[in-house]
């Protein structure tokens, strides 16, 4: 697997989301070693510092803090975006990374958006907004995770909260697409507007990661099938690990090749493991005009998306 090298971040602050543990803490570890101050908003305080002692066991000089972030409550991100304008800091990165798959029953946000379309996508939309001025003040490249799974699938835009139906992989799909075409729109409106923010698309590949583990708060008892299939895939080799699976997100968000609407994953069979690399577009990508709606219809459902 082909590593990369990380330059140096010292000076630079950088955020991540769903830093607290696999592809996540993996990315917050390697920025904080780079010497880039990290912050990372979490759910779960108790998670987030076992993560800072984690990230303090392999950079002891780190300067790594946590902020408090539910993404799946519009306030809670509100509340993120206030504190962090108030501190007035330029960020440099941001790695929209954090994400929920799959429950087995239709679940919804606090504010009434079924779960993944909620979490994956409008939180980290409502995060981007909240945190605009400050993005732009750090010229900030901004990472978007989607996945494998944004490979094909449309938009359910005629039941866009899956409120008639549900099909959970359907539903995590439709996340991930819809992110992938916000985050393209986001680097075509910064260039047309002068906003000095590059947007960037990663995608890990195949992973064990908690993703599919156990989660009660998802209702899901025991770990999701094909589980077990992935951690044996990764023993072997033929997908990735979560710290090979950091890896495109990480050459995304650092190397001075990365280029703003290009999509980053790993360059093994299929994408589901191997070293970072450039890729295609995933087709349901590549359609400006799909990229310009989800713009639209995200900004009917969260508020204003660009800078006042």
């Amino acid at each position: 697997m082909r590593e990369i090298t990380v330059p140096d971040l010292t000076g630079r602050l950088a955020v991540v989301t769903g830093g607290s543990d696999g592809v996540g803490l993996h990315l917050a570890t390697r920025l904080a070693v780079a010497g880039a101050e990290v912050l990372l908003p979490v759910r779960n305080p108790r998670k987030g510092e076992a993560a800072l002692a984690a990230i303090r066991s392999q950079a002891p000089a780190a300067r790594v803090a946590l902020r408090d972030l539910d993404l799946s409550s519009l306030a809670s991100v509100r509340a993120l975006g206030d504190t962090l304008r108030r501190e007035g800091r330029p960020i440099h990165l941001l790695i929209n990374n954090a994400g929920v798959m799959t429950p087995p029953d239709r679940q919804v946000t606090a504010d009434g958006f079924e779960l993944q379309f909620g979490t994956n996508h409008l939180g980290h939309v409502a995060l981007v907004a909240g945190l605009m001025p400050l993005l732009q003040a750090g010229n900030a490249r901004v990472v978007h995770q989607i996945s494998v799974a944004a490979a094909r699938g449309p938009i359910h835009w005629e039941d866009l909260q899956w409120e008639r139906s549900y099909d959970g992989m359907a539903a995590y799909r439709q996340s991930k697409v819809a992110f992938g075409l916000y985050g393209l729109e986001l680097e075509r409106r910064s260039r047309a507007n002068g906003w000095g923010i590059t947007s960037v698309l990663s995608h890990p590949g195949v992973a064990p990661t908690n993703l599919l583990n156990a989660r009660s708060e998802l209702g899901r008892a025991r770990p999701a099938r094909g589980r077990a299939v992935i951690g044996l895939l990764s023993r072997i080799g033929l997908t990735g690990t979560p710290e090979s699976a950091a890896l495109p997100a990480l050459l995304a968000a650092t190397s001075p090749d990365a280029r703003g609407g290009h999509l980053y994953g790993p360059s093994g069979p299929g994408h589901v493991g191997g070293g970072p690399a450039e890729q295609a577009l995933y087709k349901p990508l590549r359609d400006d005009a799909e990229a310009a709606r989800v713009w639209q219809v995200s900004e009917e459902l969260v508020g204003r998306l660009t800078p006042s």
